[in-house]
């Protein structure tokens, strides 16, 4: 399967040929779905929580006598029927976290690249070196790319490359080494370095 190279303005200037153990795998999106499960779930932070009647402030006294009132007999203002009273059942703080082995989550990686490069999400880029931190000099990479979220993915980031894309919001990255399925997903495009594409191959292959 073949992309687009890219240079540091975003124009074509020729062909890619990609690895096939990486981005001709058929993709099962039953699979998938269950891998984003996985990391969104451990995204989830769990830390709401509510206070029970036996934590909020109050409740040393009962509020009116038991018997001769017209009113519900009532022992606390604690209660979960009382404004500023606990809460039944509210959330804890807990763990959402969930467990897959490395080699689901390696297989997760291929097939949401092979099905990204389906697509035509997949691009390459030579280098990412800039010969200055301005933002100013990725104007026409963002133009050339035009996309709502770009994913750049290299072997080291350069830092002026780092330095410039922190004021574009649509632009992030990540070495190669960490990409997962999750943010191969969710990013419009992705593109990676030469030099990244082949520590990920490498990385890949190790595993198989």
């Amino acid at each position: 399967m073949e992309t687009k190279l890219l240079d540091l303005k975003g124009k074509e200037i020729g062909k890619f040929e990609l690895p096939e153990v990486i981005f001709s795998v058929k993709p099962d999106p039953y699979f998938i779905h269950e891998v984003m499960k996985h990391y969104l779930a451990n995204k989830h932070r769990g830390t709401a929580s509510t206070k029970t009647r036996a934590e909020v402030s109050g409740g040393g006294k009962k509020p009116w006598k038991q018997k001769g009132t017209g009113r519900a007999r009532v022992g606390s203002n604690r209660s979960p029927i009382w404004r500023k009273g606990g809460v039944v059942f509210g959330p804890k703080p807990r763990s959402f976290r969930q467990y897959l082995p490395i080699q689901k989550l390696r297989q997760a990686l291929i097939e949401a690249l092979s099905a990204r490069a389906a697509d035509g999400a997949v691009l390459v880029m030579e280098n990412l070196a800039l010969e200055a931190p301005k933002t100013s000099s990725l104007n026409a990479l963002n133009k050339g790319l035009n996309a709502k979220s770009v994913l750049f993915v290299t072997d080291k980031m350069d830092s002026n490359f780092r330095i410039a894309a922190r004021n574009r919001a649509e632009f992030g990255w990540c070495l190669a080494s960490n990409l997962n399925a999750y943010e191969a997903m969710r990013n419009e495009r992705l593109v990676f370095t030469t030099a990244g594409l082949k520590v990920l191959t490498d990385n890949i292959k190790e595993v198989k």
